[in-house]
């Protein structure tokens, strides 16, 4: 977000990003750490609504660092909610861990998949318009859409790195034999200093950029493709 507050966007731009900034720290990662909670208490853990924490308040959920970093890599985090596997009286505690650590991301996913329809049925019911080139509230929408979809996938992939301190250590790490688990837990802040650093130089950007791509691609597809069959879409698109 900063590089487009310092790269003389216009104003429109300008506006589109701050509304995604408060869309991702207002709404997505809180959705995100809600699902968590909400996952791990139908498992028969009351950790996090026992902590306050069960609720869609973005303040509940908010880090500081995570939204400095959103500000400045545009990928950011929340504060974590407190789950407790072994209280997760529905499934084994290593299960349950993988299942609550997965609707985080699924949260973000979902969110993506709807913003990605949102931005096709722009593009499809004023086709004319933005075939012209011209910058219109109909450009100004489809663009705000597909950068809501973006982040939201780029969240998922981002959260999905099978490393502490992110949720895909937490499904990765429960097929490991509980020593090592938390053997390798003690150095996750460690690991997230790594991170950070990894994302000031811009070396997580190719692989987690690919990724995003890849599944922003096969979402659109699979819009295209329903439209194309209710004839919104034109099926030589």
């Amino acid at each position: 977000m900063i590089d487009i507050l310092t790269s003389g966007a216009s104003p429109q731009y300008i506006i589109i990003e701050i509304f995604v900034f408060l869309f991702v720290m207002l709404v997505a990662l809180p959705l995100h750490e809600y699902a968590h909670g909400m996952t791990a208490k139908l498992l028969g853990d009351d950790t996090a609504e026992k902590s306050g924490r069960l609720t869609l308040n973005p303040i509940a959920h908010l880090d500081p660092m995570g939204a400095i970093a959103m500000l400045l890599f545009g990928i950011g985090w929340a504060r974590p909610v407190p789950v407790n596997p072994s209280r997760c009286t529905k499934l084994k505690p290593k299960a349950a861990m993988a299942v609550t650590a997965m609707a985080g991301p699924l949260t973000n996913l979902i969110l993506g998949f709807i913003a990605v329809i949102a931005t096709q049925c722009i593009l499809y019911g004023n086709l004319e318009i933005l075939l012209t080139g011209r910058e219109s509230v109909e450009w100004y929408l489809y663009y705000a859409a597909g950068s809501v979809a973006r982040i939201n996938v780029y969240l998922a992939v981002f959260n999905l790195l099978p490393i502490p301190p992110f949720d895909g250590s937490r499904i990765f790490l429960s097929f490991l034999p509980t020593k090592l688990y938390f053997k390798v837990m003690r150095y996750e802040r460690v690991i997230m200093g790594i991170i950070m650093l990894l994302l000031i130089t811009g070396i997580l950007s190719l692989p987690l950029g690919f990724l995003t791509n890849a599944i922003m691609n096969g979402m659109e597809t699979a819009v295209n493709f329903v439209l194309t069959i209710f004839k919104i879409a034109p099926s030589v698109l």
